[in-house]
């Protein structure tokens, strides 16, 4: 008898990827408490390590090997992972908010979300200045004024620690690139107050060596595009400035209901805060039982005792106490290749140092890096024959890549014909057409097995992907049933869950001009959203047959997601290509279905691939095509993937749908299943270009990619 999945019972929300919280959920995937579903918010799908931001900043490391992917680690946890900022915490509630998203609810949360900045309070800084945080941005911009030519002008503000290690390594970066450099270290008090006197002296010696005028006691007033005017009415000329001064805590957390200290959240000796369901860690924490300074190492510290006392709070076993260390090993890095070490007032630096901080920072990350990868479905001693081909050698995938073959489907509906008068044969398109009083309505179905554990970017996917088949018909959305399968869940989890789906549903409908007007909902295995939709055509409905020889063919969205989430489900996708992915399957294509309402031919481009889907577009039209393969736009990682030899479990049955295209390289993606792909179009050779430059203006990364043809096949170039 099939067992089902225990069911989820409380909901643990981690806010924040900071160092505890990484770890928290490396040792989560390690032994995960059964009966929590837990989430993880964060702005973005990494999260940088900060001990090896100067490094990265002086050319010690890459910018990959300063990430911990949250993305990975979330699938390694088992984790639902978020991607938003939070903008606000309501304790009384016991929820957080997201932009852009219904809040989101907590059993129990922790937040380890670091500090940020005062900088942009300068006046000018917004504007001609690079924040040190976030690193993304930061990282992009250094590298590119690193890789100029010329004499350098550069202005850190912020003489603490982190700015003197920041001005070193510049220096020490551009002198290796062979570039003439004035750079300047700005702070409004004593430079290096943090740090014993020897530390101090050590390293204002090596800013002075390495070229820098260190300015103290003196504020900056404005930034201009090209300078720093200071408060004593100087100017320091500087055409690459950034901050790393004016710590404080994020803004949302004056108004969570917790208890703060300076605008940190207050915790006990258990990281516990005033509400007993809510922890802290890190540096947006503050000790209260035995105040610390904001450092790194105090949230390394903290995690095993934060997993704890989190379990402990979800039922399973005794919250310990966490004991801060009086003292603990700085190590400062120095520009080059040196660094400095200072523990109770003595201070040693050099080469050694160094290779010891590289040594702590590599081991920290590799516990991120060295992540399990799925096993393989393990198949019983005796099976019946067929099973280890039907089980395969891959996880099977969601989305669209779960999708039944194409030569399947064919073979099961080719028996069925339409008996109504009402109803328009349109074998293989996108929707039936009926006629409904006069009015032509199309009608669709799609529901797909959930590739992402957030509902909420799940429901906008699935929504967005049964839309496309309106579209594609150049219709107009009318209404929509919806259809649900959740994951076994308690009562309070189904309706939070149920919260979350039917108020994304509603939005992204709404906002495509239909509404919900019914729906079914059971409980299974695993979570699965369908939609039901109606469409009213104003004039006849775009449907596969109409191409003639000489259309330029038009695709709306770029290729690869199929691929790029099998990857994710196994391990080895990077964290940006997945964000990206799910980024471009939620945007709608109502704006370009209306720019390409005068196609000759439309379809949407989802389980069967670009090649399948165009076969049955070329088919229908009784024509053949012609594809470009260097134009066809892919995702980010989606074929540096398809070389490694990733694939959808879909992969074979859409290769086997046009096995005279060669493979290999780009070409596999050709039957990549995609999710909520774009829109193909066939367009006169006359309105082709016009077309491609409403859509860009549209925001659309639309792209011409051939052309259909008088001979009845397919052919592809590159």
């Amino acid at each position: 008898m099939h067992q089902p999945p225990l069911p989820l019972t409380r909901d643990l929300v981690l806010i924040g990827g900071g160092h505890s919280h990484a770890l928290v959920l490396r040792k989560w995937g390690m032994s995960p408490l059964p009966g929590a579903r837990l989430t993880l918010i964060n702005p973005g799908p990494t999260a940088p390590y900060s001990g090896m931001l100067p490094g990265f900043v002086a050319g010690h490391y890459t910018r990959d090997a300063l990430d911990i992917d949250l993305v990975r680690l979330a699938r390694y946890a088992g984790a639902r992972l978020v991607l938003g900022a939070v903008t606000g915490m309501n304790a009384a509630a016991k929820t957080v908010s997201v932009g852009g998203r219904p809040p989101i609810a907590y059993d129990v949360a922790s937040v380890n979300v670091g500090i940020t900045s005062d900088m942009p309070a300068v006046p000018g800084f917004a504007e001609h200045a690079v924040p040190a945080k976030p690193l993304g941005p930061f990282a992009e911009k250094w590298a590119a004024y690193l890789a100029g030519t010329g004499p350098a002008r550069v202005a850190v503000i912020g003489g603490g620690v982190a700015g003197a290690e920041l001005v070193m390594a510049m220096a020490h970066a551009l002198k290796s690139r062979g570039r003439l450099a004035e750079i300047t270290l700005v702070d409004q008090a004593q430079a290096l107050s943090a740090t014993g006197p020897k530390a101090a002296r050590l390293i204002r010696q090596t800013i002075a060596e390495l070229g820098v005028s260190l300015i103290e006691n003196t504020g900056v007033a404005r930034i201009d595009h090209d300078k720093l005017v200071l408060s004593t009415g100087q100017e320091i000329e500087a055409d690459f400035i950034t901050g790393a001064a004016g710590a404080r805590p994020y803004d949302w957390t004056a108004n969570c209901g917790l208890d703060l200290h300076e605008g940190y959240i207050s915790v006990d000796a258990h990281l516990r805060s005033s509400d007993p369901s809510v922890f802290a860690a890190g540096d947006c924490a503050h000790l209260s039982f035995d105040p610390r300074p904001k450092a790194g190492v105090y949230a390394v510290r903290e995690a095993p005792i934060l997993l704890n006392n989190l379990r402990a709070a979800m039922g399973v076993g005794r919250p310990k106490t966490y004991k801060p260390q009086r003292d603990y090993l700085k190590l400062i890095s120095l520009g080059g290749k040196s660094a400095l070490a200072e523990r109770l007032g003595t201070a040693v630096q050099g080469g050694l140092m160094w290779r010891w901080k590289d040594h702590i920072d590599q081991t920290f990350m590799t516990r991120f890096r060295d992540l399990p990868e799925m096993p393989a479905t393990k198949l019983p001693a005796e099976h019946a024959a067929g099973m280890a081909e039907a089980v395969g050698d891959k996880p099977m995938c969601g989305g669209c890549g779960a999708k039944v073959g194409r030569g399947a489907l064919r073979q099961a509906l080719a028996p069925m014909v339409p008996r109504r008068a009402d109803v328009t044969p349109l074998p293989g398109d996108d929707a039936a057409l009926l006629q409904t009083g006069g009015a032509r309505q199309v009608m669709t179905s799609d529901h797909l097995r959930s590739l992402t554990d957030d509902p909420v970017v799940m429901t906008r996917i699935a929504a967005v992907h049964a839309l496309g088949d309106i579209w594609a018909m150049g219709a107009e959305p009318q209404a929509a049933t919806v259809t649900l399968i959740l994951p076994r869940l308690a009562p309070a989890l189904q309706q939070r869950t149920l919260t979350e789906i039917m108020t994304t549903a509603d939005q992204v409908l709404m906002e495509a001009g239909a509404e919900i007007v019914g729906g079914h909902t059971s409980v299974g295995d695993e979570l699965t959203i369908g939609f039901t939709l109606t469409g009213l055509c104003p004039r006849p409905p775009i449907t596969l047959g109409g191409g003639q020889p000489g259309d330029v063919l038009i695709l709306t969205k770029p290729i690869g997601s199929g691929v790029i989430m099998a990857a994710e489900m196994a391990g080895q996708a990077r964290g940006e290509w997945v964000a990206s992915a799910l980024d471009h399957m939620t945007r709608p294509q109502g704006q370009a279905s209306r720019i390409l309402k005068d196609a000759h031919a439309m379809t949407d481009v989802t389980g069967f691939g670009l090649a399948g889907h165009l076969q049955g577009l070329a088919e229908a039209s009784g024509c053949g095509a012609d594809l470009d393969l260097t134009a066809i736009p892919t995702l980010p990682g989606a074929e540096p993937l398809a070389a490694q030899g990733v694939r959808s479990t879909l992969y074979a049955d859409n290769r086997n749908l046009a096995p005279e295209l060669s493979t290999g390289g780009k070409a596999d993606l050709l039957f990549d299943p995609q999710t909520a792909g774009g829109l193909l179009a066939a367009v006169s050779l006359e309105e082709a270009d016009d077309l491609l430059t409403e859509l860009h203006a549209a925001g659309y990364p639309a792209a011409r990619i051939g052309v259909l043809t008088k001979a009845a096949a397919l052919n592809v170039t590159d």
